[in-house]
């Protein structure tokens, strides 16, 4: 979302972002039109935020906008139902991934069937609703019913960003491994462990926080891989384009359709890496990695098959080279953040001029 922000503050459009702000967590975009809502916690991965709806409510009534751009899935996003003020406007929905229903905890089961009502009272209410590829549109059941309003456009990056010194490698005559991302259920980052002791001469850095951390710590001490796996924990974005650059391969071992995208593969792929990703189907994974071409696609949820590639890739510097060269060209090709940035501006103009506000 930064991202898209800065490019309207250059581009000259006006946007203010309301987003939630967790105690203790730097505030990184000053130089951006952010308001922040304290958050306290999470409750089945929903922000606690009881000023959510006065905060909303505020900022609609001093910036007054033209348009509302609603980012999914977001609970807090429905305050917009019940809204007089955000109902009169044209509302775009980004739709980040599906909610699942059928999730693995019989909470989130349990909430999903009145979550699931306002979720589809805010489709039907929306102008355009924005999804990152076509086939993540195609196999989701939630968006079937609105698909005529449907703009596909994808997710893109900066072509370049500042990185810090590189992190400390254990073995640098081992193959570099890098796996980044929030350490949840649906990362896959079990399979990727599994595989790592099935391959010899591998090492991996895994980045990223989680209510998955302690699990795979204990997964790590008794796979025996306290020598060849490193959890970082969190780290800053320099250190983390700074890992990328590092790295000889970078794996995306997710289970399902929660890996709506993958936006860890751009970051990849613009550093020229060579990339293994799960082949979910129904996933933007796999029109973003073009197996054998930019990368690996391999089973998911399967060791053996993950384990396999990056044998082939300890193996073949020469074929690391020519996928992540050509990973490279298909960044700079389609995932380019002006064109992206370019195309949301249109769908604002086009709703604009639509409702008579321009």
């Amino acid at each position: 979302m930064s991202q898209l922000v800065s490019w309207q503050s250059r581009s000259g459009l006006e946007s203010t972002v309301l987003v939630h702000h967790k105690p203790h967590t730097p505030d990184t975009q000053d130089t951006l039109p952010i308001r922040r809502v304290r958050a306290f916690g999470e409750l089945l991965f929903v922000p606690i935020s009881p000023q959510w709806p006065v905060a909303f409510a505020r900022t609609l009534r001093e910036v007054r906008p033209d348009l509302l751009h609603i980012h999914m899935p977001n609970p807090w996003a429905f305050c917009a139902l019940f809204s007089a003020a955000a109902r009169s406007l044209p509302w775009v929905v980004h739709w980040h991934a599906d909610v699942p229903h059928d999730h693995p905890s019989w909470r989130m089961r349990l909430a999903y069937r009145p979550y699931a009502q306002f979720e589809q009272q805010l489709l039907r209410r929306a102008a355009t609703i924005v999804v990152s590829s076509q086939t993540y549109l195609d196999a989701s059941a939630t968006l079937s019913a609105h698909r005529d309003r449907c703009a596909v456009i994808p997710l893109g990056l900066e072509a370049e960003r500042p990185e810090s010194a590189p992190p400390d490698w254990p073995n640098h005559d081992q193959l570099k491994l890098l796996a980044v991302g929030r350490l949840s259920y649906y990362k896959g980052f079990e399979t990727l462990l599994d595989a790592v002791a099935r391959t010899a001469d591998v090492q991996l850095l895994l980045i990223g926080e989680g209510e998955r951390r302690t699990a795979l710590a204990a997964r790590i001490a008794a796979l025996g891989l306290h020598e060849r796996v490193r959890m970082t924990g969190h780290l800053d974005d320099p250190q983390i384009e700074a890992a990328y650059r590092a790295c000889d391969v970078f794996c995306l071992p997710s289970l399902d359709r929660a890996e709506a995208f993958g936006l860890v593969l751009l970051e990849a792929m613009r550093a020229g890496k060579p990339v293994v990703a799960s082949a979910v189907p129904g996933s933007g994974m796999t029109e973003v990695v073009q197996d054998q071409q930019t990368g690996l696609l391999v089973s998911p949820g399967d060791p053996d098959s993950l384990a396999e590639a990056l044998a082939l890739l300890r193996e073949r510097p020469d074929l690391r080279a020519q996928l992540g060269q050509a990973g490279r060209g298909r960044f700079e090709a389609n995932y380019r953040f002006d064109p992206v940035g370019q195309s949301i501006s249109d769908v604002y103009g086009q709703l604009l001029a639509s409702s008579g506000r321009v």
